[in-house]
């Protein structure tokens, strides 16, 4: 976390690299390489090993959602992704976020933002807009039996972890699932993070999409949230 946060852009529309990469600029943020399409993209993270990759969802020659899958199959460094999107609930975006994107962001998001999103996922968080989010998850996500066999070790989750999952899975924040469970939000975070380490999962993104493609949330039937449904206070 030491130094400038360092980031790539990835765009096939130079009006839409140049002005983000303003944005960024002007707010202390490292702009180490723009990229027009995906090819263009892997190349510039394998050379300049960005934080932060801002990646387009529609690019020639290799998509945005190829050039994630490849950049996360090669395990470059701590590089993160956060998808740009025209729109919030684009069945590539949820492709991307299945291939390890740690977010997505609207293209007319604000400055402010968009320097908010990139350290954010910049310090190893999940950019998760929780409402939508969720709609893109319930949209796409189907039961995958090869997902779920993977990941039987969901049975080394304990009982309050496997509570705290279907909770996140809703698009709670670590305040918000505080509140309702009365815990404290370092506890929380504990929680999480011992889920994240369980099931081998990068972010916050990865354990909502897994919480439904596993089954433990039916798309359309979130749980129950209120602190009486929980089994076992803690």
């Amino acid at each position: 976390m030491n130094g400038p946060t360092r980031v790539v852009i990835a765009d096939d529309q130079a009006l839409v690299r140049s002005g983000f990469g303003m944005i960024l600029a002007a707010d202390g943020i490292e702009v180490t390489a723009e990229a027009a399409n995906g090819s263009e993209a892997v190349a510039a993270v394998r050379r300049t090993r960005p934080d932060v990759v801002l990646m387009d969802v529609r690019m020639p020659q290799m998509d945005g959602l190829e050039a994630t899958r490849q950049i996360m199959a090669e395990g470059m460094g701590d590089t993160r992704v956060l998808i740009l999107t025209t729109y919030d609930l684009d069945h590539y975006v949820y492709a991307a976020l299945t291939a390890g994107a740690s977010g997505f962001l609207l293209k007319d998001v604000t400055p402010e933002h968009l320097v908010a999103a990139v350290r954010l996922v910049r310090a190893g968080d999940a950019l998760l807009a929780p409402t939508i989010t969720r709609r893109l998850v319930e949209r796409f996500a189907r039961r995958d039996e090869a997902r779920a066999a993977v990941h039987r070790d969901l049975s080394e989750l304990t009982r309050r972890e496997l509570d705290v999952l279907r909770l996140l899975a809703t698009g709670l924040s670590n305040a918000e699932l505080a509140g309702l469970l009365s815990l404290s939000p370092t506890t929380v975070k504990t929680h999480v993070a011992r889920i994240l380490s369980k099931l081998g999962l990068r972010d916050r993104v990865q354990a909502v999409v897994l919480a439904y493609e596993t089954g433990l949330i039916t798309p359309g039937s979130p749980p129950d949230r209120s602190p009486g449904s929980m089994p076992g206070r803690w």
